[in-house]
C-alpha cells in the first residue's frame, strides 16, 4: 500500500474528542501496515492522572489480537494529518515484536521516512543472544 492511504486511513481516525473532564482521545491515530498486508489502527488516549495510551500501542494491540507482529509501515498523525514519530515508547514495543521490525518503514515528518532501526541507534537488544 501506498504510504499516503496508510496516511489517509489513520486521518480518517485523528479526531479529538472528551469523553469526560479527565480523558481525552483521538488527538493522535496510527496506522500499521504489517508484511502480510493488513492493516491495524488506534488511537491515543490522554488522561488527566498521566496514564495515556499511545496511538502506535492502539494499533499494534490489533495487530496482536489478529496474530500478527511483522510491521512493513507505521504512520501516526494529528488532527490536522500532519505526520508525528513514534514516541521512544512506542519504538521499543514495535522493536521488541520482531527483530524484523527494524526494517520497518516509519513516517517521522510529513513525507519523511526511515526505518525503526534508525529511530533506535544503541538498541540494547542487539547485544543479546536472544530472539524476540
Amino acid at each position: 500500500m501506498e504510504s499516503k492511504k496508510l496516511k489517509e486511513i489513520a486521518q480518517s481516525y485523528a479526531k479529538h474528542r472528551e469523553l469526560n473532564d479527565f480523558i481525552t482521545y483521538g488527538s493522535v491515530a496510527a496506522a500499521i501496515e504489517t508484511i502480510d498486508g493488513n492493516v491495524y489502527t488506534g488511537v491515543s488516549i490522554d488522561t488527566a492522572c498521566s496514564m495515556g495510551f499511545c496511538a502506535e500501542h492502539g494499533a499494534v494491540s490489533e495487530m496482536l489480537k489478529h496474530g500478527e507482529n511483522k510491521i512493513s509501515k507505521v504512520v501516526a498523525v494529528t488532527e490536522e494529518g500532519k505526520a508525528v514519530p513514534p514516541c521512544g515508547r512506542c519504538r521499543e514495543l514495535m522493536s521488541q515484536l520482531s527483530q524484523e521490525n527494524e526494517n520497518a518503514i516509519v513516517e517521522v515528518e510529513d513525507n519523511c521516512f526511515v526505518t525503526l532501526g534508525s529511530l533506535i541507534p544503541y538498541d540494547w537488544k542487539k547485544g543479546m543472544n536472544r530472539e524476540w
